[in-house]
């Protein structure tokens, strides 16, 4: 007993000196991951995780537009590779939007078409849709305007707005999603991000050349706060959400209480069937159901490669010619995906757990497996 009693003792300490330190040393944010994720029995962020952070409601639309149901709706099974994937993987919606109906939809465990989880790099995509809007009612003069107009922080760097949307910032950012001292990590559990964004500098000519860094649309959501005056979750319901008749709310996780500050790489828990919207805003170049809500040049400019060495990416949106079909896709880390094949009008949701590994090609090959079997099942009704 006196050595389990020492052995408590020593462990307290050694605990106390650990958080002394992290304080000391600006490192609080760790000891969040920590009982956000290992405490919680996870490794790392998970799609339930929005309920341990801050967050901002994006209202619903007073008028809802639900999805129609297809005239063979859930009428085809999956395909075994498709259910044995999604089994490993732990798919919890799969969706296939054929002509603007639902024609397949499945849910696995608790979660059903109202469940909320977390898009992680999915909202780096509708944040680039907010960019065009800002744009488009003259918040921002242009995709070639200047970060350093919104922050004198940046004043002398060359970077622009669509540098930052398209990934060509340059910003001094390391992409590591293990590393607790991480400035991912530290943007994903601090409590103040514009601290940590307008301490970096730009330390690679931007405009040159594609480099995916979640940094680049953290600081485009600040520009887009900056210039339209209003906070991402109001300006996204306000642009978006209503008239488009997005029918269950969402939240967006912020920083703080008090600063409010959108995470804006990532982290809107949202539901499958709303998420589809924005596949098919971008697949009808902008127009919905008669109504304008982007302009159809920034949109046909964002589903194009900036970067003919990256063909992968363009505005905010992955692209591939997968099966020689012209896609374009949002994605998150964890496997979430809207996967929008415009000539065959069709729309893929996968949001789950987890994802397959990469093989050399721009995407997992989870990726690949969900459009080609997506196909098959269409093929064998």
């Amino acid at each position: 007993m006196k050595y389990i009693k020492g052995f408590l003792k020593g462990l307290a300490s050694l605990i106390i000196i650990a958080v002394a330190v992290a304080y000391l040393t600006d490192h609080e944010y760790i000891l969040k991951g920590v009982r956000v994720v290992y405490l919680t029995g996870h490794t790392t962020a998970y799609i339930d995780d929005h309920p341990y952070f801050e967050n901002m409601q994006i209202l619903p639309s007073t008028q809802p537009q639900p999805w129609p149901e297809h005239k063979n709706y859930n009428q085809t099974q999956p395909t075994k590779k498709l259910k044995a994937y999604n089994d490993q993987l732990g798919t919890v919606a799969f969706l296939i939007i054929k002509n603007d109906s639902i024609w397949y939809e499945d849910y696995a465990d608790s979660y059903g078409k109202d469940s909320q989880t977390n898009s992680f790099s999915m909202a780096k995509s509708i944040v680039s849709a907010m960019l065009g809007k800002a744009i488009q009612e003259g918040h921002i003069k242009s995709l070639d305007q200047p970060l350093g107009d919104f922050y004198e922080e940046f004043a002398d760097a060359k970077t622009t707005v669509g540098d930052l949307s398209s990934m060509a910032s340059g910003l001094d950012w390391t992409e590591h999603y293990t590393s607790p001292f991480s400035i991912t990590a530290r943007t994903y559990y601090d409590d103040d991000l514009a601290e940590t964004m307008l301490g970096l500098d730009i330390i690679e000519s931007p405009g040159e050349r594609f480099k995916y860094l979640s940094g680049s649309t953290q600081l485009l959501g600040m520009v887009i706060e900056k210039a339209t005056g209003m906070k991402m979750a109001d300006y996204a319901a306000q642009s978006f959400w209503q008239p488009m008749g997005f029918e269950k709310e969402a939240l967006w996780q912020v920083d703080d209480e008090d600063n409010k500050l959108a995470k804006a790489y990532c982290c809107i828990s949202s539901n499958a069937r709303d998420f589809a919207r924005f596949g098919k805003l971008y697949k009808d170049h902008g127009l919905w159901n008669g109504q304008q809500i982007l302009d159809s040049t920034f949109v046909a400019t964002s589903i194009q490669p900036r970067f003919t060495q990256s063909p992968e990416y363009g505005y905010g949106f992955w692209l591939s010619n997968h099966l020689g079909k012209e896609i374009f896709a949002m994605r998150g880390i964890l496997g979430q995906y809207v996967i929008t094949i415009p000539e065959d009008n069709m729309i893929i949701v996968r949001l789950g757990h987890a994802i397959e590994s990469w093989d050399g090609r721009p995407f997992s090959s989870d990726f690949y497996t969900y459009v080609e079997e997506a196909y098959a099942m269409l093929e064998s009704q």
